[in-house]
């Protein structure tokens, strides 16, 4: 969807993104503190719980600590709030456009055999402001605002693109019926239904706020796609129904056991011969220790309660536990990030 946003908002959002780069010379330095204080990735305790008090101690008296505490602070905190506000500056003029993005043939239903996940609540992840449902076009503001004008900015990469071309790990280009977890507000389905074109796409999120944004996607697009409220990780859905499952940097925010659920529900949801694709944040085991200790510290700062044991997580053993074979748990075209795990269910 094309708008504008108004002088005051874009600068808004962009003074936050900016913050977010001028963090980069900060870590710098923060490294090299701690090799000046002799904590190099040998000297760093194994445990983790005491390598962030170790790394916390050495660095009290850091000024770059300091700075980067108090600016990741403040983008936590304010990064939603001003998005909302940015939309509230525009919400008059594109909220009729919003509401007649409802209507087409992208329908919104409940997922028959779910009711919504406990963790779902339990914290606002990412520190958005009320959560995923805390604002009455959330999806929208995450969407759009949050992912384009604050996100997109400062990620080394296309982050759209990536969504793309993770597809190319695939082995076919046959499939029928797509089911994707967490569609959130629809960048991903998107991806999919431009690869996949003659695939039926359904999708599901515990959140409606993010399906009404994804309906609006599908809905500007033409596209006829079925999304449901629920987590995955129960459907109600016949067995056997669709020959991809997939998902898009989602495991994160997510418990470890939801995520060995949804790969059991993905295998019997499958026919025989489909395939299963999910893509998640770079796993500790292929971090060093001071990688290890950056990563729990954005996540503690950034809001991500589940990230720990999300990327903690075998992902390759938890898919084969779920009975996939061929399976491949790395970092895509080998990098560290985004990291998949495929497998596929046996004929």
């Amino acid at each position: 969807m094309d708008f504008q946003l108004k002088q005051r908002g874009r600068a808004s959002m962009h003074f936050l993104s900016d913050l977010a780069v001028a963090t980069g010379p900060l870590k710098a330095k923060i490294d090299a503190d701690l090799l000046a204080r002799g904590l190099d990735d040998g000297a760093l305790a194994d445990d983790l719980d005491e390598r962030m008090l170790q790394v916390d101690a050495a660095l009290a008296d850091s000024s770059a600590a300091a700075a980067l505490a108090m600016l990741g602070e403040y983008s936590g905190v304010n990064h939603g709030r001003v998005a909302a506000a940015a939309f509230e500056e525009i919400e008059a003029e594109i909220k009729p456009r919003l509401q007649a993005l409802t209507q087409g043939p992208t329908t919104i239903e409940p997922l028959p055999g779910e009711a919504r996940p406990d963790y779902f609540d339990a914290a606002w992840i990412h520190r958005t402001t009320g959560g995923w449902d805390g604002h009455p076009y959330q999806g929208f503001v995450h969407g759009e605002l949050i992912h384009r004008h604050y996100v997109a900015r400062n990620y080394p990469g296309d982050i759209y693109a990536q969504r793309r071309e993770i597809l190319s790990v695939l082995p076919r280009r046959d499939y029928s019926r797509v089911f994707e977890i967490g569609t959130s507000s629809g960048n991903y389905t998107l991806q999919i239904a431009r690869t996949f074109p003659d695939a039926e796409i359904w999708g599901c999120d515990p959140s409606p706020r993010m399906l009404e944004q994804a309906q609006r996607i599908g809905n500007e697009n033409g596209f006829k796609w079925r999304l449901f409220i629920g987590s995955g990780e129960k459907t109600g859905f016949e067995a056997g129904c669709v020959d991809l499952v997939t998902s898009y940097i989602v495991l994160h925010e997510i418990p470890a056991e939801a995520t060995r659920a949804q790969l059991r529900e993905a295998f019997r949801l499958l026919r025989p011969n489909g395939d299963v694709l999910f893509t998640d944040v770079t796993r500790y085991a292929a971090l060093d220790k001071k990688g290890v200790r950056w990563a729990e510290y954005t996540a503690i700062n950034g809001g991500e309660p589940f990230w720990r044991e999300a990327a903690s997580l075998d992902l390759a053993a938890a898919a084969r536990e779920a009975g996939f074979v061929d399976v491949r748990s790395e970092g895509f075209r080998g990098g560290i990030y985004p990291w998949f795990v495929y497998g596929r269910k046996p004929a």
